[in-house]
């Protein structure tokens, strides 16, 4: 008893100590360094593919050589370099039962710089007024073929609304113009037949360049072994202008989490004590497909990693009060319990995911690693089923909770010491069917 006791003790003045160390090391002063410079007007919302997102890739640059993180093996600097092709259609010229068709009743898709048919290699289908548009529209875009597709006036606004995402372009990789495919989808709105048509679709290619921010702590005992902590940095960059302001700033989505992943650095680097590899990493391109997280993954070997805490959005109370997350997918390994078990005597806990009909699980930069059976989850305070700044103009550093933000990061550096002191290994999730 008396053995069990003096454990018990040891155990409680570690706790304490570990949380002395925490609060010298992830300050408020600290917190707010990070969160106030990545979110301020002049990182112009971060978009990808502008100068704001390169200056915040900067700033966390910085930061990781402050700490003294190591680029990833294989990589001379801490940006995780890579293309996309990016596809934007120009005018399409259209020819149907001899008239010409403007382009404000066009909506093309599809992945082919240029393609041209008509009716002896193309089909022609009438979309269904009975069912949604949406439906129809994901379903025959993915089909991959050559086809007219008669749009009736009843979807107007939704042509109209699809018709300018369309407008954006299509992002590719770069292997995909080596065999490119002939496909276009040619939505007409307000057109009943199509006996006789011709088509030319053209698109402007450009070729891209993205950049995560990747640095690691090489482990000791077991170095082979990874652990992931993430958040993406980009955001939505100039939208339109509400009460004149334009910024997007994304000071919850995802500086916050972004955030979180630069000070777990600077706490993990500062205890000396990691058995296994931490890798961090501010991922690009979250907003637009997910692009930085998929690059980095294919960069890895899956079964390596041993669990990913990837951060979003924890600038505000969670649905469950004060000194808690949620953790998406909570159900799909033990890595929540694990969590939960080394914040045992603290105010913190980690809860399952409030939102199951959201998809959280595969909607953030954790879905990638996550298919592929690692134990990747992502932690969030988001109240997404209400959050009116959500994707807005005023999501703003001043709509942020800092005190939140810090004991949320505080808890991640608590909850995952038997994970990255290698005492504790999360179960697999169960790999998706390709």
């Amino acid at each position: 008893m008396k053995k069990l006791f003096f454990l018990a003790l040891a155990g409680m003045a570690t706790l304490q100590l570990s949380a002395q160390n925490i609060d010298k090391i992830i300050t408020r002063e600290y917190t707010d360094h990070l969160i106030k410079t990545l979110s301020a007007d002049d990182m112009e919302g971060r978009g990808t593919f502008t100068p704001g997102i390169d200056k915040a890739a900067t700033f966390i640059e910085s930061e990781f050589k402050k700490i003294g993180l190591q680029p990833l093996t294989g990589e001379k600097t801490f940006r995780q370099s890579f293309y996309k092709i990016k596809l934007t259609p120009e005018p399409t010229k259209l020819l149907i039962n001899g008239q010409v068709i403007p382009q404000e009743s066009i909506l093309v898709t599809g992945k082919s710089p240029m393609v041209t048919f008509n009716q002896s290699n193309g089909e022609v289908i009438k979309l269904d007024t009975t069912k949604a548009f949406a439906a129809q529209y994901r379903a025959l875009s993915r089909a991959g073929k050559k086809q007219i597709i008669l749009v009736d006036t009843k979807f107007a606004a939704d042509f109209k609304r699809y018709k300018s995402f369309a407008g954006r372009g299509t992002m590719l990789d770069e292997k995909d113009l080596q065999n490119p495919t002939q496909d276009a989808m040619v939505f007409v709105l307000g057109v009943n037949d199509a006996k006789e048509f011709t088509v030319e679709v053209k698109n402007k290619i450009e070729k891209l360049p993205l950049f995560n921010v990747a640095g690691m702590i090489p482990g000791k005992s077991k170095a082979k072994e990874l652990v992931v902590f993430s958040g993406h940095y980009d955001h939505l960059g100039i939208t339109k202008s509400v009460e004149g302001d334009s910024i997007a700033n994304g000071a919850d989505d995802d500086a916050s989490g972004t955030t979180a992943m630069i000070a777990l650095a600077k706490y993990y680097k500062a205890q000396k004590n990691n058995e296994r590899t931490l890798i961090f990493v501010a991922f690009t391109a979250e907003e637009i497909g997910g692009f930085g997280a998929r690059y980095f993954s294919e960069k890895l070997n899956p079964d390596d990693v041993v669990a990913m805490f990837n951060i979003e959005m924890i600038g505000k109370d969670s649905k469950f009060g004060k000194n808690t997350a949620f953790i998406t997918g909570y159900e799909r390994s033990d890595f929540g319990k694990i969590l939960q078990k080394n914040l045992t005597g603290t105010a913190f806990t980690f809860h399952p995911d409030p939102y199951p009909e959201q998809n959280l699980f595969y909607r953030s930069d954790n879905a990638t690693l996550a298919a592929l059976g690692v134990p990747a989850h992502t932690i969030s305070t988001d109240k997404i089923d209400i959050d009116k700044l959500y994707h807005t103009v005023k999501d703003e550093y001043s709509s942020l909770d800092v005190e939140n933000i810090l004991s949320t990061i505080k808890a991640i550096a608590q909850s995952a010491v038997t994970i990255v002191n290698g005492t504790d290994t999360p179960t697999r999730i169960p790999k998706l069917k390709q």
